[in-house]
């Protein structure tokens, strides 16, 4: 991705064209989701992290040619308890990103609702032209797969996904699959703004970013506000 994005580190030019997206976070509870999103946006990896309730609300830039894109991060509880409140969290989001966990196969199939398949299927007939990014996450535990990467990659072929395997610990495509998203969402339609649909969740706690992504190629403009 060289020379397609930038980091900057005193905000963006004003020349560029900003957009602002809504983007979620679905998955089964303990597939790194808050991970994934705090090495994002922090660009750092927490060890042990409190169990996410109802949704977290983050926000975080990254800067590609002529455009400055905001994403308006929704990190969804995994816990199916909490499966019925998704809707509120996921309504109006223009892109998503569906985690399973590489070393445990029933968060990626079979599993009742909280499978990676099954939030497929449910965010497609909720918002029909959603974007949505497959992420097997953990991949620094390759060594315990359960869930084959050709499986992965046959089934997001499939069903039109991007796909990546990902390391919220060693920042493995982290940064890409976000920046990835990015630049496929479409940048001249009118974008809805991610924080009102849906208001914010209870509970939830903005951690909102003012320093460039640390951790491997960062792509993010300075500011996260």
């Amino acid at each position: 991705m060289a020379g397609r994005g930038q980091a900057r580190t005193n905000g963006t030019a004003a020349s560029n064209k900003i957009c602002q997206f809504k983007l979620v976070l679905v998955g089964e509870a303990g597939v790194g989701k808050s991970s994934l999103v705090h090495r994002f946006v922090k660009g750092q990896f927490r060890e042990s992290h409190v169990s996410t309730i109802g949704a977290v609300f983050l926000t975080q830039t990254v800067c590609l040619d002529d455009t400055t894109v905001k994403f308006e991060i929704w990190d969804t509880a995994g816990q199916e308890q909490y499966h019925s409140l998704a809707p509120m969290f996921y309504r109006g989001a223009q892109a998503a990103i569906v985690v399973y966990d590489i070393t445990n196969t029933d968060t990626f199939t079979h599993r009742k609702d909280s499978c990676a398949k099954k939030w497929v299927k449910e965010l497609r007939q909720a918002i029909p032209n959603i974007f949505i990014a497959l992420a097997g996450n953990k991949a620094d535990l390759a060594n315990k797969r359960d869930v084959d990467f050709q499986e992965a990659q046959s089934y997001a072929d499939d069903n039109s996904l991007l796909f990546m395997e990902t390391s919220a610990k060693t920042a493995m495509n982290v940064n890409e699959i976000f920046m990835a998203i990015a630049k496929k969402l479409p940048k001249n339609e009118p974008q809805g703004g991610g924080s009102s649909a849906g208001g914010r969740a209870r509970g939830g706690v903005d951690l909102q970013d003012t320093a460039p992504q640390g951790g491997g190629g960062s792509k993010c403009c300075g500011g996260g506000n």
